[in-house]
C-alpha cells in the first residue's frame, strides 16, 4: 500500500469535517464528490446552494447531496459568526459592520467555522492565492502555542527505497518562510517531525541540514543550524534530531558513519530541515524533477488548526489527497 493510500484509508476512520470554501469551483466540487463517495471526510461546501446543486447536476455529481452547504451571504448563523469575528478582531479596528461584510467572504467564514469547532480543517487555493487563503487563518486561527512560524512540508516519495522510510522523506520548509532565525528553524523542525508522525505514520529522525557536518566548516549560517538544533532539543527532549549535517551525511549510511560516527541520525534521516526557503524550495524541485520523486504537499504546519493551501493548477486528485492529509493532521492535533 502506498503512502497516499494509507493516508486516505486512515482518514476514513477519523470522521472529520473539512470545509471547502471554493464550493462552486469545478475541481473542488468533483473532488468533494469523490471524498463523500469514499467516506474520506464529511464535507462543508461554502457557496450559493442553488448554484452548487445545479453544478452538481450538470456534472452528474450524485454524492454532493451528502455535503453540508452554507451560503456565506445568507444563513442562520451569519450574525453569530460576525460577532465572533468582531470579538477576535476589534482590537485591530474591525467594526461590527466590517465583520458582517467579512463573513460573506468564504475564506473568512471557513476559518470562523474552524474557530467555533464547526469544522476540523480547511482546504482552499484552487481559485485563490496563498495570501488570500492564509490571511484570515493568521487573523483568526493563529499559530500553535509555543510556535510563531508557519512552514510548508513536502512528502517526497522516491523510487529508491533505500532513502528515508522505504523511500519516503519529509522536506521542510519548502513553501512559506524565506529566512527563519534559529528559534524559528527549531520550531520548523519540531512541526515537521509532528507532520511526519501524524500524516506519514513515521518515527521521525530529523537532520538539520547545512553545508557543514559537525564543524567541518565555520560560518554564521552554520552557527544558525547548530543553535537551532540545540533549541529544538530543549523544546522537545525526546525528539530524535541532529545537526549540523550535510545532505549526503544525513541520508547515506556510509557517509554518515564516516563524517558523523557518533550520530544516531546521520545516514538514517527521514526528515530533512533546510536552513532557509531558498534551499528547501530548490531542493524539493530538483529531487522531484531529476529523481522522478512524487512531491506531496505543501502541508502547512504550525497553525492551531489544519488549513492547507492548494496550487491554482491543482488536479481533482490533488484536492482529494490534500483533504485526506488535512483529516490526518486534524486527528494528530487532537
Amino acid at each position: 500500500m502506498t503512502l497516499l493510500e494509507t493516508i486516505r484509508n486512515n482518514a476514513k476512520n477519523y470522521n472529520k469535517r473539512i470545509v471547502l470554501p471554493e464550493g462552486t469551483e469545478e475541481r473542488t466540487l468533483k473532488a468533494a464528490n469523490i471524498i463523500l463517495e469514499e467516506n474520506i471526510a464529511e464535507i462543508i461546501l461554502l457557496g450559493n446552494s442553488e448554484e452548487i446543486n445545479n453544478l452538481a447536476a450538470k456534472w452528474k455529481l450524485k454524492n454532493i447531496i451528502k455535503a453540508t452547504i452554507i451560503d456565506p451571504v445568507n444563513h442562520d448563523k451569519k450574525d453569530f459568526y460576525a460577532n465572533l469575528l468582531f470579538e477576535i478582531r476589534k482590537g485591530k479596528g474591525v467594526t461590527k459592520e466590517d465583520a458582517l461584510k467579512l463573513v460573506e467572504n468564504p475564506l473568512y467564514l471557513a476559518t470562523l467555522l474552524i474557530k467555533n469547532r464547526d469544522a476540523d480543517g480547511e482546504v482552499a487555493g484552487a481559485d485563490n492565492s496563498t495570501g488570500n487563503v492564509l490571511r484570515p487563518a493568521f487573523q483568526i486561527i493563529k499559530t500553535l502555542p509555543g510556535i510563531s512560524v508557519v512552514s510548508g512540508a513536502f512528502f517526497m516519495i522516491l523510487d529508491n527505497k533505500d532513502f528515508g522510510d522505504d523511500g519516503v522523506i519529509v522536506f521542510a520548509d519548502c513553501a512559506v518562510h524565506p529566512d527563519p532565525n534559529e528559534n524559528e528553524l527549531a520550531q520548523i523542525a519540531i512541526c515537521t517531525a509532528n507532520t511526519a508522525k501524524s500524516i506519514g505514520g513515521m518515527e521521525p529522525r530529523v537532520a538539520m541540514l547545512s553545508f557543514s557536518t559537525k564543524g567541518s566548516a565555520k560560518h554564521e549560517m552554520v552557527d544558525k543550524v547548530v543553535n537551532a538544533t540545540k533549541i529544538a532539543k530543549e523544546m522537545e527532549p525526546n525528539l530524535q534530531i541532529d545537526g549540523e549535517l550535510q545532505a549526503d551525511a544525513a541520508i547515506i549510511e556510509a557517509i554518515g558513519n564516516k563524517k558523523a560516527p557518533d550520530s544516531k541520525i546521520a545516514g538514517r534521516a527521514n526528515v530533512l530541515v533546510f536552513p532557509n526557503l531558498e534551499v528547501g524550495n530548490i531542493s524539493y524541485k530538483l529531487v522531484q524533477r531529476m529523481a522522478g520523486a512524487e512531491a506531496v504537499g505543501p502541508v502547512l504546519q504550525g497553525m492551531a488548526a489544519p488549513i492547507n493551501d492548494l496550487s491554482r493548477g491543482c488536479s481533482v486528485n490533488d484536492i482529494v489527497n490534500l483533504v485526506a492529509i488535512t483529516v490526518n493532521q486534524a486527528q494528530g492535533m487532537k
